[in-house]
């Protein structure tokens, strides 16, 4: 089982030079704030791209069609986030060249999050994907399955970076994680059919298939997961619907028949500033001064009972007796990490929510924030009290989390549901385009 103190100590990443049979690829420089000349020098030719903002400096990967080789990097926060706190800091964002992310691995980034609308954005614009897609579709490939095939290459490509993660930590982190078409979010069987299939075509150890935590897909991640198959349940929004994934978790290791637990793992996306999104119009809405002072503090607030929820049911026989087969816990991953409100601090998603045994997806302005000036401690639980209080004055003001859940689950599901069938449109454009240039 992945224990904080196997966290506490991890051993020195190293990458092999035939990660990539074709080239021999290092780790690309990242850090050195302070001086932006030196910046542009170091990583200049590594493809990344260096801007400058009134806050502090950023760096950015960009996605490309080029490879580039880089240096030696220095010590960031996000390794300090690990070896001292024991939580896993991810990158959630995913494009070609996969290569680009080695920069972020030496950085200290040890995992990899999509989702349809990362793809989206991806594919759509970029040119790096036209010589896979053309052959796909002269093959005769439909759009739907050339997309498939576009993403499980990707999928493949960014496991094999993080495999020396996997194996030097026993299975504990270095995943990616894919999602099932959003297209079957209300769909039970076709989840399970769909997490199967994809499993078996990425054919990888470190992969995670995501599922959304709907009410219709609870069963398919207990069954998926008794499958021996690994998942990242993605789109959870609230206490209730977070409990029933963790049963859904626990239900399936036990009914897996596995003597042997510990390659099944899961990690449990909860969605953060997403929360105060919806709430806070709540709070302006009802526009006292005691809901006013609320704004901001919902997300967080209900982020750190998740937590207390975890430490509650990851705990005592039942779990126990999973420990004694090698289950491992099904970790928090805290999810949506990116401030909405510019007003906000551009850590506050990130550095309130540090704890042991968690991950911290972050996409590229909540990463550049937090290795600028993020401070590294234990947050998640150092004022739990506080989090109730702030929990149960927002109920007493009307605000119904259940409403909340409910309604940021349909906007997350309806938003998947359009980038990916966005995308194929987009890919048939293209498709008919390249026939039209054949001709």
């Amino acid at each position: 089982m992945a224990s904080v103190s196997k966290l506490s100590n991890p051993k020195p990443v190293t990458y092999s030079s035939t990660a990539f049979a074709s080239k021999s690829f290092q780790p690309k420089g990242l850090i050195c704030f302070n001086n932006k000349t030196a910046l542009n020098q170091r990583v200049s030719s590594s493809r990344l791209s260096v801007r400058s903002n009134h806050a502090f400096r950023t760096l950015v990967v960009r996605c490309s069609q080029l490879d580039g080789n880089g240096s030696q990097i220095k010590r960031t926060t996000l390794h300090d986030l690990y070896e001292k706190e024991g939580q896993s800091p991810w990158y959630d964002n995913l494009c070609r060249p996969v290569t680009d992310l080695l920069p972020l691995i030496a950085s200290g980034v040890r995992g990899v999050t999509s989702n349809p609308a990362i793809f989206q954005k991806a594919i759509s614009t970029s040119n790096a994907y036209n010589d896979q897609f053309r052959e796909l579709v002269q093959a005769g490939k439909d759009i739907e399955s050339a997309y498939w095939e576009l993403v499980v290459k990707d999928i493949q490509d960014a496991c094999k970076l993080f495999e020396p993660i996997y194996d030097q930590t026993d299975g504990g982190d270095g995943y990616v994680s894919v999602e099932v078409s959003p297209r079957l979010a209300d769909d039970t069987r076709g989840t399970v059919e769909a997490a199967k299939w994809l499993h078996r075509v990425v054919d990888r150890p470190n992969v995670y298939i995501k599922i959304p935590a709907t009410a219709e897909c609870i069963p398919s991640i207990n069954e998926v997961i008794s499958n021996g198959i690994s998942v990242n349940v993605t789109l959870i929004f609230s206490l209730s619907r977070y409990e029933e994934v963790i049963d859904a978790y626990l239900d399936g290791l036990e009914a897996s028949g596995l003597n042997d637990l510990s390659r099944v793992t899961s990690v449990a996306s909860f969605f953060v500033s997403r929360v105060d999104t919806i709430v806070d119009k709540m709070l302006e809405k009802i526009g006292t001064p005691e809901a006013l002072d609320l704004r901001g503090k919902a997300a967080n607030a209900q982020a750190a009972l998740a937590y207390k929820l975890y430490q509650k049911k990851f705990s005592g026989p039942r779990w126990e007796a999973l420990v004694k087969k090698g289950a491992k816990k099904q970790r928090l991953l805290w999810a949506s990490t990116s401030v909405k409100n510019p007003a906000y601090p551009d850590t506050l998603y990130v550095a309130p929510l540090i704890g042991p045994d968690t991950v911290s997806t972050m996409p590229d302005a909540a990463l550049q924030a937090f290795i600028d000036h993020g401070t590294v401690s234990r947050t998640i639980d150092s004022n739990v009290s506080e989090a109730e209080g702030i929990y149960n004055a927002l109920e007493k003001l009307g605000i119904d989390w259940g409403y909340v859940g409910n309604q940021l689950e349909i906007e997350g599901v309806d938003s998947f549901k359009k980038s990916f069938d966005s995308l194929l449109d987009s890919l048939q454009e293209k498709a008919n385009s390249l026939k039209l240039v054949n001709l």
